[in-house]
């Protein structure tokens, strides 16, 4: 017959394991969508060859776009009279900004060092949020500190850059 000592640490045993695989999952999710919601714009900036670059001349910026004329710079690209360029803190009237083209549209997406970087803004953020998750539910306080200060580090550079 068991003792209550031993179906204690059996049950203890089960619970820890539980919150592990919970939050486990919880963590991966987060980082997962976080690089979900980057890579919609990070393929463009981060895979240029065989898309159309250029450069973004902006004239006008409504409530959440941009635009201006296109001015090609790769082979094969065509000028166009008007693109739409994400308004963002890092667009502004009257500069011009290096960008590739999504395909089959006329919406650009800014490239170069800042469009990387502020591609990535989203995983750096599901970094800072993963790492509480990471300290708290997994115990795993060195792994999270080197995920929140790695999403701490990737939101600085994209707002130092840009």
């Amino acid at each position: 017959m068991p003792s209550a000592v031993s179906s204690s640490r059996g049950s203890s045993a089960a619970l820890r394991l539980g919150r592990f695989a919970v939050m486990g999952t919880v963590a991966v999710l987060i980082l997962i969508a976080g690089v979900r919601a980057s890579w919609g714009t990070a393929q463009y900036t981060m895979l240029t060859k065989g898309r159309e670059r250029g450069a973004v001349a902006v004239e006008s910026c409504g409530e959440r776009v941009c635009t201006g004329p296109y001015t090609p710079v790769s082979p094969g690209s065509q000028p166009r009279a008007e693109v739409v360029l994400e308004d963002t803190a890092a667009v502004a009237e009257g500069r011009t900004y290096a960008v590739v083209m999504k395909p089959g549209g006329v919406e650009a997406v800014r490239s170069g060092p800042a469009g990387i970087l502020y591609a990535w803004v989203p995983l750096g953020g599901a970094l800072m949020l993963a790492s509480v998750v990471v300290a708290g539910g997994l115990l795993r306080t060195r792994v999270a500190w080197v995920m929140g200060l790695s999403g701490v580090a990737l939101v600085t550079a994209a707002f130092l850059v840009v």
